[in-house]
């Protein structure tokens, strides 16, 4: 019986993960031509037309890498940022209560959830706003927030997913490109 349940389990993971293309493996930040090709760095700097929105913005992409690394620490310190670049725009209110749970958190599920919520928020301002040179990606994983699904703000085309981290580093698509 334990058999049984041991192979099952081991054959949910494997779906699990090749649902997204993923691997059971760490990602490693071995720059090969294959892993350059998955996750290009930005190709430029991009800026919001809004300069207090572009700093909170700016906030939010190291605050994605943050999760993407898995590192609850710098992430909080990234909502903290968030929080008080926030405070100072018109209508960022809600922005400013989910980087205030990002940032009273060291749980990167809490965190996570967190962000969803905050992109979901950041997208119309940014959209609103509109870019200064360079290109935004928006990036949807369908798996994230148990198979609700969740989006997330990019500065690059290559998938590098903030809530499953280097679980499953590639899940997800680009939905949107904003210039």
């Amino acid at each position: 019986m334990q058999h049984i349940m041991k192979t099952a389990a081991l054959g949910a993971a494997i779906a699990l993960f090749s649902a997204c293309g993923g691997s059971t493996a760490p990602a490693t930040e071995e720059k090969t031509p294959q892993a350059a090709a998955a996750n290009p760095a930005p190709e430029q700097s991009v800026t919001l037309k809004e300069d207090k929105l572009n700093a909170v913005f700016q906030q939010y992409l190291a605050l994605r890498n943050d999760l993407v690394k898995g590192d609850a620490d710098a992430a909080a310190r990234a909502g903290l940022a968030i929080e008080a670049g926030a405070k100072e725009l018109s209508n960022g209110g809600p922005l400013a209560a989910q980087a205030a749970t990002i940032a009273g958190s060291s749980d990167l599920a809490v965190q996570r959830k967190a962000f969803a919520e905050l992109s979901t928020q950041l997208l119309p301002l940014v959209k609103a706003a509109g870019v200064q040179g360079g290109k935004l990606y928006v990036d949807f994983c369908p798996m994230a927030l148990n198979d609700k699904g969740a989006m997330w703000i990019s500065d690059s085309e290559g998938i590098r997913n903030p809530y499953f981290g280097d679980q499953m580093l590639t899940c997800g698509e680009v939905q949107e490109t904003l210039q």
